[in-house]
């Protein structure tokens, strides 16, 4: 199936001269997720990860994704005749580089403008060489050839309450403005669709599991335009966004209103992010308007979370917990009588049970043995693993909260393990607890922290083929930045100063392709500690509480202080959820967030 669409696909290219065609993963908004509309690279190629781009030639079709879909995609795209890259190995190249080689003896490249970010075709033409006139930029083959192809989605719009944004939506705006007068900036155009629902107090579903709707926004500094489904807006919407002065116009129209604005309204510096807005909208661009080119202002506006942001979101974590320790329980009890998939079926209904819980944060990531070494595995009832009273079970899920977004992994032990699960089990914990535990200086970012996580990993020879945390939002996309945990610089985007308000997971973890997974996750609260003649000093309060799993430790690979770390986490747990546990599972908990001591698990 695949090598016929591809045969297909290379005979449009064929027609309208294209040498190389690419496809990445994006919507027209470079969201990391996007609708069924959008998955384009998927249709093409068979791979269905989150994250990935598809170049197909004259010669062969060739998918690049990172180290969290190895494994895979080396699976789904067998016998397609798609040859994988594995991002990030040894002499591998990304897909920039690969283009750059072959475009060497080429002359054209195409892709569809509006999936594509400006900031990606001026890198593509700098490395490259190739002349404008040779981008065609303005064609979706791929949407000519899928036939039966989703409609784009359109689903209702609602609306956050200032009890659950701490924030009105004109005071956002206001915010912004100063900030585009502070870079005689007239116009700011906002295409990623977090910062639009975060600006807005608005929130959607077109996006499965992240409550975004499909939009742009235009602020001047004198009006405000959205442009939106007309299906997507009640009446109760219209009268909010009327309320607050925003003109409404159809999603398409800001394809012909951008120019006209910038004329009728004389703009001379527009403020946008390049790495978002997509080359089609950039095109539109009058001539002699100058872009200034730096992150939305937003962005780091709605990650530094106020204090009713704070508080709703804790109270959200508190709830998670207690439907995540429930769930641990019932699975060490039934462990022999459920899949992978099956466990994950009884968490999702464990958690939408609550009222509060609209959805959950991502597809819940049930994975058993082996399976837990591909860092993204999807069960399905059709294909997944039966569990054993043996063996680790990695489970890494969260959930949308009307009072915040949840992201949480726990590795549970299901009975007899190895000595190697243990050491790696204890390793990764350490690592999350020294992170969790940090003090730094005002200042720093993630960059500076990571090493406290992976490093005791480091120590043994071994890494993980990602990044050790991001950010999460409010009521909002469980990954978001600017924050995040990373040791490795990648190009083009700027480190983000850790803030107090923040909210980052510490995540680390260790994947043995065949063999098994372990990762560990809890959210730390960026938070001010104390200050003095060396400066401010920040630290973390952590937001997850959901018990350690006390059977996979060995202390010979822990210091006193980590076992000091490991006990006062223990107890925090089962204070805070035990009052929300039956007699039996509270029995449980007491017996299982026990202290230990340099002996493995002895009571004290």
């Amino acid at each position: 199936m695949i090598r016929e669409r591809l045969d297909l696909f290379r005979e449009e290219m064929k027609k309208r001269e294209i040498d190389l065609y690419y496809i990445p993963t994006s919507d027209y908004h470079q969201s990391e997720y996007v609708g069924e509309y959008f998955k384009c690279r998927q249709y093409l190629s068979g791979f269905t990860g989150s994250a990935g781009s598809l170049v197909v030639t004259k010669e062969e079709a060739a998918l690049f994704t990172d180290g969290r879909y190895h494994i895979q995609a080396e699976k789904e795209l067998d016998g397609s005749g798609v040859i994988l890259f594995k991002c990030g190995e040894k002499q591998i190249p990304t897909d920039e580089e690969y283009i750059q080689v072959y475009m060497k003896n080429h002359k054209t490249v195409g892709f569809d403008g509006r999936t594509v970010s400006v900031a990606f075709v001026e890198e593509l033409q700098k490395k490259t060489g190739i002349e404008r006139e040779y981008i065609y930029g303005d064609v979706d083959l791929a949407g000519k050839l899928w036939d039966s192809r989703p409609e784009i989605s359109n689903h209702s719009i609602f609306l956050l309450s200032e009890q659950q944004t701490g924030e009105s939506t004109q005071s956002k705006i206001q915010r912004i403005r100063q900030r585009m007068e502070e870079k005689a900036c007239q116009l700011h155009l906002v295409t990623s669709l977090d910062d639009i629902a975060w600006i807005l107090n608005l929130r959607g579903s077109d996006v499965a599991c992240n409550p975004v709707f499909l939009s742009y926004l235009i602020i001047t500094l004198e009006k405000v335009y959205l442009y939106v489904s007309e299906k997507a807006v009640d009446q109760s919407v219209k009268k909010y966004i009327n309320e607050n002065k925003i003109l409404l116009g159809e999603y398409d129209q800001i394809y012909q209103d951008l120019p006209e604005i910038c004329i009728k309204e004389q703009v001379q510096k527009i403020l946008m992010d390049k790495q978002v807005v997509n080359y089609q909208l950039y095109t539109l661009l009058p001539e002699n308007v100058e872009v200034v080119d730096e992150r939305n202002p937003s962005t780091e506006m709605k990650a530094i979370k106020n204090q009713i942001e704070i508080e709703n979101t804790k109270q959200a974590h508190i709830k998670d917990g207690v439907v995540v320790t429930k769930f641990i329980h019932y699975v060490k009890k039934n462990a022999d009588k459920l899949t992978e998939y099956e466990a994950a079926e009884y968490l999702d209904k464990l958690r939408l049970e609550n009222p509060e819980c609209f959805d959950v944060s991502f597809e819940t990531i049930s994975a058993y043995g082996e399976n837990a070494a591909m860092m993204h595995y999807s069960a399905t009832r059709e294909h997944c693993a039966k569990l054993k009273r043996e063996g680790f079970l990695l489970v890494d899920s969260g959930g949308q909260y009307t009072l915040g977004t949840t992201d949480v992994t726990r590795t549970i032990a299901l009975g007899a393990l190895t000595d190697d699960m243990k050491k790696y089990y204890t390793l990764t914990m350490v690592g999350m607890l020294r992170l969790m535990n940090a003090a730094f200086l005002q200042g720093c970012t993630g960059r500076n922290l990571d090493i406290l996580s992976r490093g005791v990993l480091w120590q043994y020879g071994v890494d993980y083929r990602c990044g050790t945390g991001h950010g999460v939002g409010h009521i909002l996309n469980v990954h978001e930045g600017p924050n995040a945990f990373r040791w490795k610089n990648r190009e083009g985007l700027v480190d983000a100063e850790l803030k107090p308000g923040m909210i980052t997971t510490d995540e680390p973890g260790v994947y043995f392709e065949n063999q098994l997974g372990i990762r560990i996750e809890n959210e730390l609260l960026c938070v001010e500690k104390q200050e003095n003649q060396w400066g401010q000093f920040l630290g973390f309060e952590c937001l997850t509480f959901v018990p350690l799993e006390l059977e996979a430790v060995d202390t010979k690979y822990m210091e006193e202080s980590d076992i000091c770390l490991f006990n006062q986490y223990q107890a925090q747990v089962y204070e805070k959820l035990s009052p929300y546990m039956t007699e039996e599972e509270k029995v449980w908990l007491r017996e299982s967030t026990r202290k230990i001591t340099k002996t493995v698990c002895e009571t004290t």
